[in-house]
């Protein structure tokens, strides 16, 4: 079930100006699903070929550093100011959460696999109605609660997480602060190596992308102990 829509107060139709400027995280967050719409028409115009895949790998790449920068950054904002931000942020963690599981699916499934069209359309559909959740019910709300100056640092926060953050499905990944970070951020390293050198099945990368696993599963708990022992 989608939030009920507002079109009068959506960020969709305010300028930047009124939604706090450039910098600010309501100007940011509708930049980038302007690119989430564009790169999904894009892949549904285009023919199977590396192309179209291409683009679905800058939509996989920008759909989880953003959502991940949301769950880091701007949910706990939202909970903290908003009324009802609990139960707000809980429906769009629970999008973000169907996302990446079936973006888990499409990764592992080869081009062309009627099953995978079938589980991009689905992600496709789950991303537009995640924006429009968020342009038209959470981000109007939280614009009313919170004054420019907040909207602005919260802006900087959030694209300072998202330029290190994930650019993969991992639905093991808590959703909230602090587990997402504990295990988010150290597997961002993994996700980037992915990135910049692409799949491939010769013995020698697997074993790279073994060592690459295990070091970030090292950092990972390193990581958590540091915490846990800090808390006491």
């Amino acid at each position: 079930m989608s939030m009920r829509a507002n079109a009068g107060t959506s960020i969709s139709h305010r300028t930047v100006e009124e939604l706090g400027g450039e910098v600010s995280v309501l100007a940011r967050q509708r930049r980038d699903h302007a690119e989430m719409n564009r790169l999904m028409a894009r892949h549904q115009s285009l023919p199977d070929g590396t192309e179209r895949e291409c683009t679905l790998k800058q939509l996989i790449q920008l759909v989880f550093s953003h959502a991940f920068a949301e769950e880091t950054v701007l949910w706990p904002a939202v909970r903290r100011c908003v009324t009802d931000g609990e139960e707000l942020t809980a429906q769009v963690e629970d999008e973000h959460q169907q996302i990446n599981d079936l973006t888990t699916d499409i990764e592992r499934l080869r081009p062309g696999d009627p099953e995978r069209e079938k589980k991009i359309r689905r992600v496709f559909s789950l991303i537009r109605q995640d924006i429009r959740d968020e342009e038209d019910e959470l981000l109007p709300r939280l614009q009313n609660a919170i004054d420019t100056p907040a909207l602005r640092r919260l802006g900087t926060a959030w694209e300072t997480v998202r330029k290190s953050a994930p650019t993969h499905p991992h639905p093991a990944v808590p959703r909230r602060p602090p587990g997402n970070a504990l295990l988010g951020v150290p597997l961002s390293g993994y996700d980037r190596i992915r990135d910049a050198f692409g799949p491939s099945t010769s013995a020698a990368a697997s074993k790279a992308k073994v060592i690459t696993v295990a070091g970030v599963l090292l950092c990972a708990a390193a990581t958590t102990a540091l915490v846990r022992r800090r808390r006491r």
